[in-house]
């Protein structure tokens, strides 16, 4: 264990002798508070809060995760190539802890960094409301909206299976095949005919559940249910609500989309909030029903608070729209860049490892989004990239889905089942599984020849 952590030092100091490493600090130094002062969001307290946190979260996760690849790379192929190396291996250490070591240098450098700069971006937020002439209004909203940690919950999608099937079914028998076939191979569309000849509905609608006519149909009908026209109800029903502060606040978050803008641009509505059944039994209300009119702009994401008293004894709590005729997550990835640096470096010269490690940088980062992109290509081309394309970028960690920022911005409580989850999937799998491949190729790979 001495020797691993003779190694981790001597890595740290050879990391803070790198020029790009003094570089990306001082960029970090500079930038994090310039952001502070000129990012003013929506003109608001919350709006520079959360403006700041999200492009100051999202520069420091990305200076350091590039730090960390140089640093990784560099630090193993330019003992390799400098024959520093030498001095080292053959002395009473093993291959395994010297990789090791590095391995332990680099996240300990990368970790001081990504708390020193943690804590400065804290320290901004903390100090913002102090520094700057808010009103009272101001200071409450941000307290209740950026620095409170809520819990979310989100209704779930409607069932529209039998709404989508009644939908196909109309199709088929009004024969549009070509909006049928859209996106089908030649096997499957054979079959779907001797279906449709045969008249069996239900095995059409299974033969057709991937296909992108259901679900163009699916998001169309869904979308419908969750519309309101003028006079209309919408009503929203959840279950096991434990608010930790009976005396707190609920916040209900929403965005209208309408299909004609108003002249104002503005939406007319009216909500009911709490145990609407009693509303809608006409029973005796234990808790009270709260009725608020509102006017608010179209695609704009808005806030409602409402006190958390209105939450039933057992959990219950409702939202009722009326269509009114007015009408840490980065320290994980850290250690991935950390361990994919490592492993690169064992095999590879610098310039190509970090080549390699930047492509797996960036893929990781919009891999949701690629995924998600094979979802509109044709069936063949799908089954081509699922079994290629698809296969390769699922066993690379969703920078883009697991990211700080979409917890912080909008004061959503960050669970440890989350972090726990990032942890074990992002460091325990697939971080483990590239150190030990890492190792493996270090312990067979010839350092030098000796020739006689």
């Amino acid at each position: 264990m001495r020797s691993i952590w003779a190694v981790a030092a001597n890595t740290i100091r050879q990391a803070l002798r790198m020029k790009v490493a003094l570089i990306f600090i001082l960029l970090l130094v500079i930038l994090l508070p310039t952001m502070a002062l000129t990012g003013t969001g929506d003109n608001t307290l919350k709006g520079r809060l959360q403006t700041f946190v999200s492009y100051g979260l999202s520069l420091t996760s990305l200076l350091l995760c590039l730090l960390t690849l140089i640093v990784a790379v560099y630090t193993v192929t330019s003992d390799i190539k400098q024959r520093q190396i030498y001095t080292v291996i053959t002395k009473p250490i093993r291959r395994s802890q010297f990789l090791l070591g590095k391995l332990l240098g680099v996240l300990l450098l990368s970790l001081a960094l990504l708390v020193l700069f943690s804590a400065l971006i804290y320290a901004v937020v903390i100090y913002t409301p102090r520094y700057f002439d808010w009103s009272e209004d101001e200071l409450i909203e941000a307290d209740n909206e950026f620095f409170t940690a809520r819990r979310a919950l989100t209704p779930p999608e409607p069932d529209v299976a039998k709404e989508v099937a009644q939908a196909l079914q109309r199709l088929v028998v009004g024969g549009d095949m070509d909006q049928i076939y859209k996106g089908m191979s030649e096997t499957k569309m054979n079959a779907l005919q001797e279906l449709i000849a045969a008249g069996d509905v239900a095995r059409i609608y299974k033969t057709m559940a991937n296909t992108p006519v259901v679900k163009e149909l699916t998001n169309v009908t869904r979308l419908a249910k969750r519309s309101a026209d003028v006079g209309r109800q919408l009503l929203w029903k959840f279950e096991n609500v434990r608010p930790r502060d009976p005396n707190g606040s609920l916040f209900i978050q929403c965005k209208f989309h309408v299909s004609v803008t108003p002249p104002d641009s503005q939406v007319y509505s009216q909500w009911l909030f709490g145990d609407y059944r009693a509303y809608q039994y006409a029973a005796a209300a234990k808790t009270p029903l709260l009725p608020i009119r509102r006017k608010d702009p179209v695609k704009t994401l808005r806030e409602i608070e409402v006190p958390a008293k209105l939450v039933a004894d057992d959990g219950y709590f409702a939202v009722a729209f009326l269509n009114d005729p007015l009408n840490n997550v980065i320290f994980c990835r850290l250690v991935f860049l950390a361990c994919l640096g490592i492993f690169t470096g064992t095999f590879l010269s610098f310039p190509v490892a970090m080549l390699f490690c930047i492509v797996i940088f960036f893929t990781a980062a919009v891999s949701g989004f690629v995924i998600e992109s094979f979802d509109y290509l044709s069936e063949n081309m799908a089954v081509f990239y699922s079994w290629t394309i698809k296969l390769l970028v699922r066993l690379l960690p969703q920078f883009d889905k697991y990211g700080p920022s979409k917890y912080l911005v909008p004061a959503e409580l960050l669970s440890w089942s989350v972090v726990g989850r990032v942890a074990l999937y992002m460091v325990c799998i697939k971080s483990l599984l590239l150190l030990i491949v890492g190792l493996i190729i270090f312990s067979f790979r010839e350092l030098a020849r000796i020739i006689i």
